[in-house]
């Protein structure tokens, strides 16, 4: 039987590839967003303080973006390291054969990681990480600043967009709005255009897809349950609405959101977690 307090031989880095992947992709849309604002078509233009309120607010929203997923990296939700001998081996645990550890309730192992996650929710596969009890709140903010960033982007080059599909055919635009690549191979657009159309498609589509997630993972964050609990129909640690939000955000979870280093201790320890009949909220 294996040590109950570490994860031995299950120390394997995360894969750097989703990450490194992401990056890319990020980089490709910075790059060909910049050859649109330089060289071309570009947003309509602002005054002195509508481009100062817009410079403001991209600079907010980038670092409470880059903020988030700083934190999320940073931020390991395994049981590496963690001390879990006389925490109530046998209520709820289980063991991992691959870590050759005990687990506490709500963990899971990571084919991925290749180690056991402490209140596991999933593995994000762009930033190649689970998403577990420590860095859930970061992931979550992420989510909602990721599809604020482009939104935004979008807003900016909508109106560009929107003049040059007016100059064409329907055809045409359905064409240079699902298959951008395949319009600049064949020479039907401009590299400015194609960039146009490519950027403000990878901005709709992943706010669509980061405001899809972060509306599914604020019925979790209300309801107090993981992914996994959720698929399976389990609600043992719904504690109400506030105290779902105390117990995954800590106790200044409305402040959170806007500021990614404000202060707010989680009061758990991804080990130990309250159910409504400890809190007397089950009618004996």
């Amino acid at each position: 039987m294996g040590e109950p307090w570490a994860a031995r031989g299950a120390e394997g880095a995360p894969a750097r590839l989703p990450l490194v992947l992401t990056a890319l992709w990020a980089a490709a849309v910075v790059l060909e967003l910049a050859y649109v604002m330089v060289l071309g078509p570009g947003p309509p233009p602002l005054g002195p303080l509508a481009r100062a309120l817009q410079l403001a607010l991209a600079a907010y929203q980038l670092l409470n973006l880059l903020g988030n997923v700083g934190l999320f990296l940073r931020s390991d939700p395994s049981i590496r390291g963690v001390m879990l001998a006389g925490r109530g081996l046998g209520q709820g645990w289980a063991y991992c054969y691959q870590c050759q550890s005990q687990v506490p309730p709500r963990s899971g192992h990571c084919s991925a990681c290749r180690v056991c996650i402490l209140r596991r929710d999933h593995h994000c596969r762009l930033l190649g990480r689970c998403v577990g009890f420590h860095n859930y709140r970061p992931f979550l903010c992420l989510l909602l600043h990721a599809a604020g960033v482009l939104l935004h982007v979008s807003a900016l080059l909508s109106p560009a967009l929107s003049a040059l599909l007016r100059a064409h055919s329907a055809l045409y635009t359905v064409a240079l709005l699902l298959l951008p690549w395949l319009m600049l191979l064949t020479g039907k657009v401009s590299l400015a255009q194609f960039a146009l159309a490519f950027v403000v498609d990878t901005c709709v589509a992943g706010a669509l897809l980061c405001g899809a997630g972060l509306l599914f993972h604020g019925m979790l964050l209300l309801r107090g349950q993981t992914t996994w609990e959720w698929a399976r129909g389990q609600h043992a640690y719904d504690l109400g609405t506030c105290h779902n939000l105390q117990a995954a955000l800590g106790p200044r979870w409305a402040l959170v959101w806007f500021w990614p280093f404000l202060a707010s201790p989680l009061p758990g320890d991804g080990i130990t977690f309250q159910t409504p009949a400890d809190m007397g909220l089950v009618a004996s």
